[in-house]
């Protein structure tokens, strides 16, 4: 039994490396979904539903397919990925940037949706009322939409944070399962499995994903409520 609790440097290593990524990945994915939210939520064009399904589809492939098309991106041979290589001297793919863009690409879609839908609830009434007041639309936006769908942004921050930690499909065939580097907890946690005697590891690995996957969820309605209670206040 104690051995259940005896984390070895590698396991530590994939954990952090799993806050890491999940932490960097919803930084940047919150303010690009707020955006694009935002943009869907209020405009109408010609083309919106291409727009929505391409924005959505990361949901809907198989992840190896999205690691797969990243890799194609992103590799020292993709278009951009080639870029950055002989510029910079940066490889993107099978890299620890390899595995926070798979995180963010396979989460924007839950979090742009979260915070879409939250948009869509905001009465239109409001913000016109404060544009007849004179308030710019960037003033609209800061004062009354956001805090109104402060609930879906909090929401879809983590959704993002849980989305990566559970990322699997498109880490391993972008970034590869390199420990210490890209090895994050589920791909330490598949590698375990493929190892006869190394049950104790897996079931220790196992029990810090579903222990931070639930926290992640009890913060994100405890947050909501609290969210909700001071405007009902």
């Amino acid at each position: 039994m104690s051995e259940l609790f005896k984390y070895t440097a590698s396991e530590w290593s994939a954990i952090q490396l799993s806050l890491y990524v999940a932490i960097i990945c919803a930084v940047i994915t919150l303010p690009l979904a707020i955006a694009v939210g935002w943009f869907l939520a209020r405009k109408k064009f010609f083309g919106k539903s291409v727009l929505e399904g391409i924005i959505h589809l990361p949901l809907v492939l198989p992840p190896i397919t999205t690691g797969y098309l990243l890799l194609l991106v992103f590799g020292n041979r993709g278009v951009i990925g080639k870029f950055f290589y002989e510029t910079f001297g940066i490889q993107i793919a099978f890299s620890f940037y390899a595995a926070v863009i798979a995180a963010i690409f396979v989460s924007f879609p839950l979090v742009t949706r979260s915070i879409r839908l939250s948009i869509e609830l905001v009465d239109q009434k409001l913000e016109e009322a404060a544009r007849t007041l004179g308030a710019s639309n960037l003033r609209v936006f800061f004062t009354i939409t956001l805090p109104l769908a402060l609930p879906g942004v909090i929401s879809g921050f983590i959704l993002s944070f849980a989305r990566s930690l559970g990322e699997f499909g498109a880490t391993i065939s972008f970034a590869g399962n390199i420990e210490g580097k890209t090895q994050t907890l589920p791909l330490a946690i598949f590698s375990e499995m493929q190892v006869p005697g190394q049950e104790a590891s897996t079931m220790r690995l196992v029990v810090v994903s579903v222990i931070l996957s639930l926290l992640a969820m009890i913060a994100a309605e405890f947050l909501n409520r609290r969210v909700i209670k001071s405007k009902t206040a």
